[in-house]
């Protein structure tokens, strides 16, 4: 679905596959295999695409040939976004409707998130298992198992399993990331 609507917002903007690349730094043979669904886009990707468009992120999984419905989230057929350097996988557990995004996480031992971002939402976490360190302006909060932690996105935060265990946690970011 989400290569059909990158390519419906590009052809509104009436911009070609060259025009695009070179506005995202990215090249037309990959934007072009995004659109066909060849390839997945990281969270990058997608949130450079985003932006060039004016829309959320979230937008970029709407369907806008249907109009609001009930959907219902199946294991399988989720869209999955993989962090930059095959980093952590965000499994979308919500359809996205440009109020908010919900998602499924499990961090290796070790593994962590990008480093120092923000953008202009309110996240919050929810630790299933494990613990989950969330840095925070520099200030680090261990999140255990069934803790929640919310704060303004705006402040530069990134997240790492220091444990000896995985750690999943459920995110929500409201409004979703542009």
């Amino acid at each position: 679905m989400i290569g059909k609507r990158l390519h419906e917002l590009r052809v509104a903007k009436g911009l070609s596959l060259r025009e695009l690349g070179q506005m995202v730094k990215l090249s037309p043979t990959l934007l072009s295999q995004v659109e066909r669904g060849v390839t997945t886009p990281s969270l990058t990707t997608l949130r450079k695409l985003s932006g060039i468009f004016g829309e959320s992120m979230s937008s970029l999984f709407m369907d806008s040939s249907k109009g609001p419905s009930v959907w219902i989230s199946r294991p399988g057929e989720r869209m999955l976004l993989r962090g930059p350097r095959g980093g952590v996988v965000y499994e979308r557990l919500t359809r996205g409707n440009g109020e908010m995004e919900v998602f499924r996480a499990v961090y290796e031992v070790g593994q962590q998130s990008m480093d120092d971002m923000s953008h202009p939402s309110l996240e919050s976490v929810y630790v299933v298992r494990g613990v989950i360190t969330a840095e925070i302006d520099k200030v680090s909060f261990d999140v255990k198992a069934g803790e929640n932690i919310s704060f303004d996105a705006r402040q530069n935060h990134r997240y790492l399993n220091r444990g000896t265990e995985e750690a999943e946690i459920i995110m929500s970011i409201t409004p979703p990331v542009p």
